[in-house]
């Protein structure tokens, strides 16, 4: 997989970000909304001109195209296409890059057992709940086996079992395929249950990072101040 460096980003809100991400890391970016969170993903996606540079195993990135970055992304609207059935939403990836029939086949017959949907295969975005949406996105987002996932507050939508139920899943299979992972909220509770490392946003800026413990019992003043709202 690969880890990411990011020197000296700037971008709407976001000024001069210097952060590591390690190989197969699960890195949390966690801050208040207007943080500079989903920005910082698009950066490193490439869907957005930036100042500073994107590296992705120590190689740079800053000229390679979104396509070609090998980057997953589950944004906040999962945007399943309402026309196709679960098997062709998570195949459209694979066919825009024009994989063989074979290909398409075998991928999205694993997929749909990794995320133990086969029995959903037919079924059209409308005849699903949330959490089958949820999980059909994520399999659309590995589809074409990226070597970074984003994750942009993917469980923003969903009520509080599904979601607590969701993410143990997902850290599970996250470790299982080792791909290295930015996932982003405005939750201290999520963050803690899912971080390898957590990286605090505010106002632009990484005000602190480090593990859950190192947040919760040494956090600078910004960081106690906003997870102290949640807390108490």
């Amino acid at each position: 997989m690969s880890s990411i460096t990011l020197k000296n980003i700037s971008k709407y809100i976001c000024k001069d970000i210097n952060l590591e991400i390690f190989d197969k890391e699960l890195l949390v970016l966690l801050g208040p909304n207007g943080a500079g969170k989903s920005t910082l993903l698009n950066v490193i996606a490439g869907l957005i001109d930036y100042e500073g540079s994107v590296s992705f195993s120590n190689l740079p990135v800053d000229k390679v195209p979104a396509n070609k970055r090998r980057v997953g992304y589950l944004f906040q609207e999962l945007n399943l296409f309402p026309h196709l059935d679960v098997s062709t939403n998570i195949a459209y990836g694979l066919r825009i890059q024009k994989q063989s029939q074979d290909e398409i086949r075998t991928r999205v017959e694993e997929l749909l057992q990794i995320m133990k949907i086969k029995h959903l295969s037919s079924r059209y975005p409308k005849e699903l709940s949330g959490g089958e949406k949820q999980r059909v996105a994520l399999a659309r987002a590995l589809a074409n086996s990226p070597r970074i996932l984003l994750l942009d507050e993917p469980m923003n939508s969903l009520d509080y079992r599904t979601s607590k139920y969701l993410r143990t899943e997902f850290k599970t299979l996250q470790k299982k395929l080792g791909v290295t992972t930015i996932y982003v909220t405005h939750n201290f509770y999520e963050a803690e249950e899912m971080a390898d490392r957590i990286a605090v946003l505010d106002k632009g800026r990484v005000e602190q990072i480090g593990s859950s413990k190192e947040i919760f019992f040494h956090p600078t003043e910004a960081v106690s101040d906003f997870i102290g709202h949640q807390i108490f």
